[in-house]
């Protein structure tokens, strides 16, 4: 832990006019980044085939890891369905495979523009103006000991060897707004909004159900290898007995009568 440096008394005008003003700037700038997406988001289509074909992979994903519950009849016809020698639909299936170029792509590259300017650009450039215009503002301090280590975190814009590293400058303090504010953007936009960078970013690597692997026929090998190996074993086999049993122990209980020891 670092030893603990002078103690300082913040003036309570910093409260209002830097803690203040941060706080609503940043919240204000992420708003605004939410409706501006709405406003530059192009309604995606997915093809109908492409569609299909991740259907047809979450039907069998489905099948591999609940198939236990229906019998062993229903389960042979499903897998026959996708798994059959000659008639399968992952072995008739062949998918004409375009490799896709993000570079020739213009719809890709206007994507990658339009989250660079809702995204990347405001946060730098608001970024700046607040380190340029709070420089040198000590807000506000964690309520806990830190290390030095924490200095360049916390202590962005301010070179002081001697302060304590759990005072937070202006600049540091705008970037933790600009994380810490999700409860406030999913309590003003609703939860699906676009102005939380980590839930733009988590959009972004998780795919909905339309989105396919690049090649689909290695994605149907795959599947297939992954259904054939699978074999049946029903887990409702004795749920008759089972229900039998606890609805005679119930029975059992309710008849049961009550010892005077117990009073």
């Amino acid at each position: 832990m670092a030893e603990p440096g002078p103690e300082l008394l913040l003036d309570s005008s910093i409260r209002l006019w830097v803690v203040l003003p941060i706080v609503l700037i940043t919240l204000l700038v992420g708003v605004s980044r939410h409706y501006l997406s709405l406003v530059l988001q192009a309604e995606r289509r997915p093809e109908l085939q492409q569609l299909g074909d991740s259907q047809v992979l979450i039907r069998s994903r489905i099948l591999r890891e609940h198939g236990k519950y229906i019998p062993r009849q229903s389960f042979v016809m499903r897998k026959h369905f996708f798994n059959d020698a000659e008639s399968g639909f992952f072995k008739k299936t062949k998918r004409k495979v375009v490799p896709k170029n993000p570079m020739t792509d213009p719809s890709m590259v206007t994507e990658m523009v339009k989250g660079n300017l809702t995204n990347v650009l405001p946060m730098i450039l608001i970024g700046g103006w607040i380190n340029w215009a709070f420089s040198g503002f000590v807000t506000t301090k964690v309520p806990f000991p830190l290390t030095l280590r924490f200095k360049p975190m916390l202590q962005r814009g301010i070179e002081l060897v001697s302060l304590d590293p759990s005072w937070v400058s202006s600049a540091s303090w705008y970037f933790l707004n600009v994380f810490g504010l999700r409860s406030m953007y999913s309590l003003i936009l609703g939860q699906e909004h676009a102005a939380d960078h980590t839930r733009v970013l988590q959009d972004q690597m998780t795919g909905a159900a339309m989105s396919l692997p690049p090649d689909t026929n290695k994605a149907f090998k795959a599947e297939w290898e992954a259904l054939e190996v699978v074999d049946h074993h029903w887990a409702l086999e004795t749920v008759e007995e089972e229900l039998m049993v606890n609805d005679l122990n119930l029975e059992a209980f309710d008849s049961r009568e009550l010892s005077p020891s117990l009073f």
